[in-house]
């Protein structure tokens, strides 16, 4: 016997009454089957309904998923930028807490060994000191330059009397060249620093090189005349060396590789403690940057530039790309373009002057063209602003040099020592330098470069 239980609940239709697969089990669609229950008109009409209704649930779910996920990844992006600026402000906090107590430290050691800042230059002058590009050597933001007036221009008395003030008001830069009044400068220069007894250490002596003589071998800057010019430059100046001596242009007789192993030399032959270029293109000092690398010999430090309000190109857009790339710094010369922005040629050429000596036509030229009496407009509205800040206006232009803090040092000229004392209170003026007073005098100039 079969053991088989059958279930109850399964009707039990003869095979040959098995509907047919793909059909409906014989009854037509809309219908109604021998038990009278009515059927759909499609079996897969249901189906597609809750098809529908699945796959929009499902669209639901991953529109609320993906609006989670943005939602989490904002929320992350937020945290992250909250971390980055409580990083920054720890190190801001952290740096300031090192500053404090190497300052603390320094003033220990200092009393200790019954010293005081209060004593120092800087604390009682007033005069702000730089590192000069990415080095050690530090220098006052004002230095003073010797072209056309040592040797030349004013009296030997009149040199020491202004280096007297430069030097008591904090000033530790005193920049010279060979080519100055054919070497009488370094010659009035050294004199009076044999002369007063200041302590070497104390100052920062620079000279250039590249105009020498009037012999084929007495300019460039070949290996020959850099030793050479060098020498008879420290002989003129009764120094053992100089702290920088700077390429005084570029030199396209001499390859440039040859020029860094002659620098490198003095350097290492205790010459100049340091090198420096003077009026060389970005791409030249590059140069020679990456020969230094190359070689292993030195590199310079710092590239002598003209600047002022009418020449701006190369010292705010130029140099301080090089800064951050080599690290070269800035030394301007010539903040009052040679006397134009000083207001003494707003009626001419006067007498004495230094459009009026000879040899300075191009001086003369430049001034009584068309852009000079442009720029003679320009300055007219600049002294309404000097005025305003209670200032002058050649105090306004050397402290408009200074708020850039590119420039490591502004070399003046001066013939009398209460021009000198007026310009060296531009320092006082830096303070008022805002935002609102350079962007007002950058209206009237008109000539900001473009900075990428």
């Amino acid at each position: 016997m079969s053991s088989v239980v059958q279930n109850p609940y399964i009707s039990r239709t003869p095979t040959s009454r098995m509907p047919k697969p793909g059909t409906s089990g014989g009854v037509a669609p809309g219908g109604r089957d021998s038990n009278g229950i009515y059927r759909s008109g499609s079996i897969s009409s249901g189906t597609g309904v809750s098809g529908k209704i699945l796959s929009l649930s499902s669209m639901s779910e991953s529109v609320h998923s993906g609006l989670s996920c943005l939602l989490s990844e904002q929320a992350m992006e937020q945290e992250e930028k909250q971390q980055r600026s409580r990083h920054v402000a720890d190190y801001q906090r952290l740096r300031e807490v090192r500053a404090a107590a190497q300052l603390k430290n320094l003033e220990d050691f200092l009393r200790m060994n019954h010293i005081s800042l209060r004593d120092s230059v800087s604390y009682t002058t007033g005069m702000i000191y730089r590192n000069l590009g990415k080095s050690g050597l530090r220098v006052s933001c004002l230095g003073l330059g010797t072209w056309v007036t040592f040797g030349g221009q004013v009296t030997d008395e009149v040199a020491e009397e202004l280096m007297t003030i430069a030097y008591e008001n904090g000033i530790n830069l005193f920049d010279t060249a060979e080519v100055y009044n054919s070497g009488k400068a370094e010659a009035v220069l050294g004199s009076i620093l044999k002369k007063k007894g200041w302590r070497r250490s104390s100052l920062v002596i620079t000279t250039k090189i590249f105009w020498g003589g009037k012999a084929e071998m007495e300019r460039g800057l070949s290996r020959k005349h850099i030793l050479e010019g060098l020498k008879a430059s420290l002989d003129r100046l009764q120094l053992e060396y100089v702290d920088i001596v700077f390429a005084n242009r570029p030199d396209p007789n001499t390859p440039i590789e040859e020029t860094v192993r002659a620098m490198t030399y003095v350097i290492n032959q205790g010459m100049s403690m340091y090198w420096g270029t003077s009026r060389w293109t970005s791409m030249e000092i590059m140069e020679a940057y990456s020969v230094a690398r190359q070689f292993n010999m030195i590199p310079p430090i710092c590239e002598q530039a003209e600047y002022h309000m009418f020449q701006r190109e190369k010292v705010e857009v130029h140099l301080p790309e090089l800064f951050h790339k080599i690290g070269i710094g800035a030394m301007t010369w010539c903040p009052l373009a040679c006397g134009i922005i000083s207001g003494k040629y707003n009626n001419g050429i006067p007498p004495y002057s230094r459009a009026s000596l000879k040899g300075y036509q191009w001086l003369k030229d430049k001034i009584l063209n068309e852009e000079g009496h442009r720029q003679q407009v320009k300055l007219k509205e600049l002294q309404a602003v000097a005025e305003r800040i209670d200032c002058t206006l050649p105090q306004l232009a050397i402290a408009w040099c200074l708020r850039n803090e590119r420039v490591n040092s502004v070399l003046l000229g001066a013939s009398r020592t209460d021009q000198l004392m007026e310009n060296i209170r531009a320092i006082q003026v830096l303070p008022k330098m805002t935002l609102s007073i350079v962007s007002e005098m950058d209206c009237i100039l008109g000539n900001k470069p473009y900075n990428k």
